[in-house]
């Protein structure tokens, strides 16, 4: 499946190969932001995305994003078929990615592309790369600290023959970053002798013998992890450390003027500035009836505004829209209609977050989400709920200083109290007042960091200048 052809063979050493899993949006959104900023650099861009089984939902997924940007191309691998014996949804998406090389290989011998940069769900890609000559970089839609992390683990795999999960809620300790509980890791990784864990410690490897990193944050946000692995603090000694750009943050763009305005933004329209608490858990994040009816409780114990997305627990994901009152306390509806708004469905979160009555985010803490909330200056109650987002959680309330965890995210149940008394602090409270000072500040050191003198498009450039091939090789770029 190809979507669009921009003539490449006419300029076939410009042209720069993104390589995207298949299925993951949250991976397709900031490669195709990546690849507006190379071709704003003169480059070719071409979006590949990987095969999988059922491809009708990604096709028209894909579809809509290159309707939406004709100066770039997209390309669908075929479908691809998986071994039987798939443990974990991370292992599946790694070796969707393996099993669509041949095709791969194929297309790049085809387009003879300057470079390929591959998702870290591509790593086996590499190889790929390796046997056609092409110059390999990953691109990483996770925060700095998260590669730390990553270049770091198999460090301490050496150290212990333990597995993390082993170690409990004992402190997992690495270069340039706070001390991560260790059942606070991702799950993938937990068990040392998993096939999951095993590609998580490849990709260390490979980005090693990479041509460079590409991430999207920037150091201004993240330095003492910047600075870790830039001085091969993260890596084993003597080891070779990648080159790092670090050209983000890389978020989803507003909507373009005219388009249809969601229903909720109409709402907001009529709040108080920096009123309204915003709840949304991403494409994936589902709470159990239970949880929702205490989410509620707390809400309407606040007495503060806000817009809920709502994903309907599993077991009644067809509920009616007449019986959704049987999700929440008797009556919550229409006791909070005044000053609150329930989403049962998508949120346009990217144009939610850039409302001024927005005045904080609970959220689940992916990345796409968090640089989302700190490009738009709003204060973050994190709420982890799976994947790397308990990491993230770490960082973003101990290291970065821009969220306030909501207790109980680890434990069975988070109680309508700690709802109630989180978000009454971040919207009243002197502490909740300097969270959204700090945010602020960290938004506007990531805008300086994308101007055309930031460090972001100065990594950028150098970039560009070495998929050109005109510049020198090797440069670290933090």
């Amino acid at each position: 499946m190809t979507l669009q052809n921009n003539g490449h063979a006419d300029n076939p050493k410009k042209l720069v190969v993104i390589y995207a899993p298949p299925g993951m949006p949250g991976h397709l959104v900031p490669t195709v932001e990546l690849g507006k900023l190379l071709l704003a650099q003169g480059l070719e861009v071409t979006v590949v995305v990987g095969g999988e089984a059922d491809q009708g939902a990604g096709d028209s997924l894909l579809a809509g994003i290159a309707a939406a940007n004709p100066s770039m191309s997209f390309h669908r691998l075929p479908a691809a078929t998986l071994p039987s014996d798939v443990p974990s949804y991370e292992v599946k998406v790694f070796e969707l990615a393996r099993a669509s090389n041949p095709d791969l290989r194929d297309f790049l011998r085809s387009a003879s592309p300057a470079a390929l940069v591959i998702d870290f769900f591509c790593t086996s890609a590499i190889h790929v790369g390796a046997e056609l000559g092409i110059p390999t970089y990953f691109f990483l839609t996770t925060c700095i600290a998260g590669v730390a992390l990553s270049l770091y683990q198999p460090v301490i795999h050496e150290q212990t023959t333990l597995s993390f999960r082993d170690l409990g809620s004992d402190l997992v300790h690495s270069p340039g970053l706070p001390p991560v509980p260790a059942d606070h890791l991702a799950a993938a990784i937990l068990d040392r002798d998993s096939w999951s864990n095993k590609l998580f410690l490849d990709l260390s490897e490979q980005m090693c013998n990479s041509q460079g990193v590409i991430i999207n944050s920037c150091r201004s946000l993240e330095p003492r992890a910047t600075d870790a692995i830039v001085s091969g603090l993260c890596t084993f000694p003597g080891r070779r450390t990648p080159p790092l750009y670090c050209v983000g943050p890389l978020v989803k763009p507003e909507e373009a003027a005219g388009a249809k305005r969601h229903e909720c933004l109409a709402w907001l329209d009529g709040q108080p500035k920096a009123s309204v608490v915003f709840l949304c858990f991403g494409s994936l994040g589902r709470f159990s009836a239970e949880q929702i009816k205490e989410m509620a409780a707390g809400l309407e114990t606040s007495g503060k505004r806000f817009l809920w997305a709502v994903r309907r627990p599993p077991g009644v994901e067809h509920l009616p829209a007449d019986d959704l009152d049987a999700l929440f306390p008797e009556g919550f509806l229409e006791r909070t209609k005044d000053r609150g708004l329930v989403l049962m469905s998508w949120a346009p979160q990217r144009e939610v977050l850039a409302h001024d009555a927005v005045g904080g985010f609970v959220t689940h803490c992916g990345w796409n989400s968090v640089l989302e909330a700190v490009m738009e200056g709003v204060p973050m109650l994190a709420w982890p709920l799976y994947a790397e987002q308990r990491m993230n959680k770490v960082f973003l309330v101990e290291e970065m200083r821009l969220a306030v965890a909501m207790e109980g995210y680890d434990k069975e149940m988070v109680k309508a109290q700690e709802v109630a008394a989180k978000v009454s602090w971040l919207i009243d409270s002197d502490g909740g007042r300097e969270l959204r000072r700090r945010t602020q500040a960290a938004m506007q050191r990531a805008k300086e960091a994308l101007s055309d003198d930031g460090e972001s498009k100065a990594a950028l450039k150098n970039l560009a200048t070495q998929f050109k091939g005109t510049g020198e090789n090797g440069v670290i770029i933090n």
